[in-house]
């Protein structure tokens, strides 16, 4: 029995909600609303962020969201962890136009975001750094608790990172030394499906010229389907050592070890999802997924003169992924059995070492104020590929989809070495930010990059290697029209890989980048005296060089084109009464422009339609309320629209909304008592799909988790 999946009256709400918020906004200087002034206090991480703060991920000249001509976002490390959101990229998709594709095969990090999905075009950085993917999986950052803050810059970015960052780039800052009094704070967690959480936050000064901070975090849960254990162990550690007035020193190592749910999602039955079926697991008695990721930095910050200063990261950063699963189900009719299929074992062993060296400059130019920075970086990365490739096994066992027997891991394709690269890039970037007169600014940007793949196929026993490169550049225009109100402009170009660019095969290292160029219109502003915030966006996106066909007997040739326009915009009211309103919305219209697709021994266009994975709208809302001194609540609605599994646009995955609702008190000076209750109506819903949509990875079911927290 098949039960309705989404409700978009809780979005419906929430749009409506944003729309009359924002008229509110534009009538706010009329002086037709008085709020109150509210205290904000805590460490240094907990400083709230507003428009006005620096933005590293927009720009590395140190501008602010007002002065950045681009569509930002920041969400402090208390929102991630204040708003029920278990891991980092939960804490993401609350910010506009970002939805969730996570599925086991890409780590569960992937994402989508202004038409474009997945790690190849929605880049993700650990404290400004890019980690390169492998075979499309990223398994790191995950978890919130280490989170400072996260930045997203959504559209073309590859001015700034590099090859991939066409649709976003997500810049997850982890907690920092802080100078002062050592503080202190741990956490025990218990909630439902017996999950626990052990976790500590400590940091402060050492000595006078000596920081620290340590975070360690410990989860463990029995999951919410048949045996699906999950435990997670998060560690993030970094001393600063302040060296001179001009001169400091930062070393940092985090890392995580990750063992998920094996889960590969719930077949559907004659295609529908039957509710008997929402805590199956069909995977193997021997499954296993395990992910274990280390990095590792030296920052050194330096002040040369006046107006110069210098900043340098070395890193190496270390990656082990392993997989065993039986990762399709689907069903059989006319056996009344779903056949489980796609016994793979995979492992990924990934190193990369790199170096980036900037420079920055306040200065004259012809006369006006300026501020130029200029770079270079350098990474080498290692991956080697072990699998059972190429995979010859035919069908698979069948099982009864109400009582599944686990059964064990066997495959006839031999699992051991198939392939190793090295891939070595250098890439030169400047940014310069020049302030015309007090309300107008032009900030520019480019980039080339030089890329050289070496690859290894140790089954064939051959070798390929290829260079790459590529060259972007932006140029935006911000108009002040008072200190609290800026309109900007923007065009920028980006660039992404076929595939993945470490692991292109043969065939793709001779295909040429992929090819973005964006146009960008957008405002944002204050207002109530720095209470209420409010963004608006609109672009037009054009991706060419995509792969597509002329004709079924010939091969793929780079002549494809998809588009996406798409509008933006967010609000952040502080109320009075202690109310606070945090609501985005996103709009998009993607669609493949050129593209057509062999089909049953036929070429067919799927020109007009809609990318995978993509929702055409994206909404969320959090409204907050401090009840009493020692007292607050929180309520939260996440809404995603259908989306296609097929670029034949002929398989939809239902749209959904979910509710989250918190309350916190503040029992004594020292201790704090929290309640999380996700997902209030208890839907049943896809966050997303694979297996060409026959299956859905549902998100959890209704759950509570209390915390305890102690500081000293």
């Amino acid at each position: 029995m098949s039960r309705t999946f989404s409700s978009n009256a809780p979005a419906s709400a929430a749009l409506g909600l944003l729309a009359l918020s924002i008229s509110l906004a534009l009538h706010a200087e009329d002086g037709a609303l008085a709020l109150p002034t509210t205290a904000v206090t805590g460490q240094a991480d907990d400083a709230p962020i507003s428009l006005d703060t620096p933005l590293p991920a927009g720009s590395r000249l140190g501008l602010s969201a007002l002065e950045t001509p681009a569509s930002t976002s920041s969400i402090s490390g208390e929102e991630v962890r204040g708003r029920n959101n278990a891991t980092v990229q939960d804490a993401v998709t609350r910010s506009p136009g970002i939805s969730n594709i996570g599925t086991p095969g890409n780590g569960g990090t992937a994402l989508s975001a202004r038409g474009f999905t997945g790690h190849a075009s929605v880049m993700q950085l650990y404290d400004g750094t890019r980690f390169y993917t492998g075979m499309g999986t990223v398994t790191f950052p995950t978890d919130p608790w280490m989170v400072e803050r996260i930045d997203v810059i959504r559209g073309p970015a590859s001015v700034l990172y590099g090859e991939g960052a066409t649709g976003a780039v997500i810049n997850v800052v982890p907690k920092k030394p802080f100078e002062g009094e050592i503080r202190n704070r741990l956490r025990l967690g218990y909630g439902s499906d017996d999950r626990q959480q052990m976790a500590l936050d400590s940091g402060g000064s050492l000595t006078d010229t000596l920081s620290y901070r340590l975070n360690l975090n410990r989860e463990t849960s029995h999951g919410w389907i048949d045996r699906g254990d999950s435990k997670n162990l998060g560690l993030s550690a970094a001393l600063r050592w302040q060296a001179r007035d001009d001169l400091a020193f930062t070393l940092a190592h985090d890392q995580g070890d990750l063992t998920p749910m094996n889960y590969f999602g719930t077949p559907l039955i004659d295609g529908h999802l039957r509710d008997s079926l929402k805590e199956k697991n069909y995977n193997l008695h021997n499954a296993e997924q395990h992910y274990n990721d280390q990095w590792t930095r030296l920052v050194t910050d330096w002040t040369l003169a006046d107006g110069i200063s210098a900043s340098n990261q070395l890193y190496h950063i270390k990656s082990r992924r392993y997989w065993r699963n039986a990762e399709a189900y689907n069903w059989d009719a006319g056996l009344g059995q779903l056949e489980r299929a796609e016994n793979l074992r995979i492992k990924h062993e990934q190193e990369q070492i790199g170096d980036r060296q900037t420079f920055t400059f306040d200065h004259s130019l012809f006369g006006l104020s300026s501020r130029t920075l200029v770079g270079a970086e350098f990474n080498r990365i290692r991956f080697n590929l072990l699998n059972n490739s190429p995979y010859i096994d035919v069908g698979g066992d069948y099982v009864d989809p109400w009582n599944p027997t686990p059964g064990y891991y066997q495959s006839a394709s031999a699992y051991g070495p198939h392939s190793r690269s090295e891939t070595r890039t250098v890439a030169l970037f400047a940014e310069n930010r020049t302030q015309f007169d007090e309300r107008w600014s032009l900030v520019t940007g480019i980039r080339r990059d030089q890329n050289h793949i070496d690859r290894d196929d140790l089954r064939a026993n051959t070798r390929s290697d290829s260079s790459l490169s590529g060259g972007n550049w932006r140029a935006g225009l911000v108009f002040a029209a008072t200190p609290q109100l800026s309109f900007y402009g923007q065009y920028s170009t980006s660039e992404d890989g076929v595939s993945n660019l470490i692991t292109l095969s043969p065939t793709q290292q001779k295909m040429d980048l992929t090819e973005s160029k964006q146009t960008e219109f957008g405002l944002k502003q204050q207002f109530w005296d720095g209470r209420g915030e409010w963004t608006l966006a609109a672009y037009h996106i054009v991706k060419k060089k995509l792969l597509s066909r002329e004709s079924v007997t010939r091969p793929t040739q780079q002549i494809g084109q998809q588009s996406s326009d798409g509008l933006e915009a967010t609000l952040e009211l502080a109320l009075e009464q202690g109310w606070h309103v945090s609501a985005n919305a996103a709009v998009v219209r993607a669609e493949y422009d050129d593209f057509n697709e062999s089909a049953g021994g036929q070429l067919i266009s799927r020109s007009g339609n809609r990318p995978t994975d993509v929702p055409r709208r994206t909404a969320n809302l959090w409204l907050s309320k401090q009840l009493g001194r020692d007292l607050d609540a929180g309520l939260g609605a996440r809404y995603v629209d259908a989306r296609y599994a097929d670029a034949a646009n002929t398989v939809k995955v239902p749209g959904y909304t979910v509710l989250d609702a918190n309350l916190g008190w503040q029992v004594l000076p020292d201790t704090r008592l929290g309640l999380e209750l996700n997902n209030l109506l208890d839907r049943r819903y896809a966050v997303t799909q694979q297996n060409g949509g026959q299956q859905w990875l549902l998100g959890q079911p209704r759950s509570f988790f209390v915390t305890a927290d102690y500081s000293f």
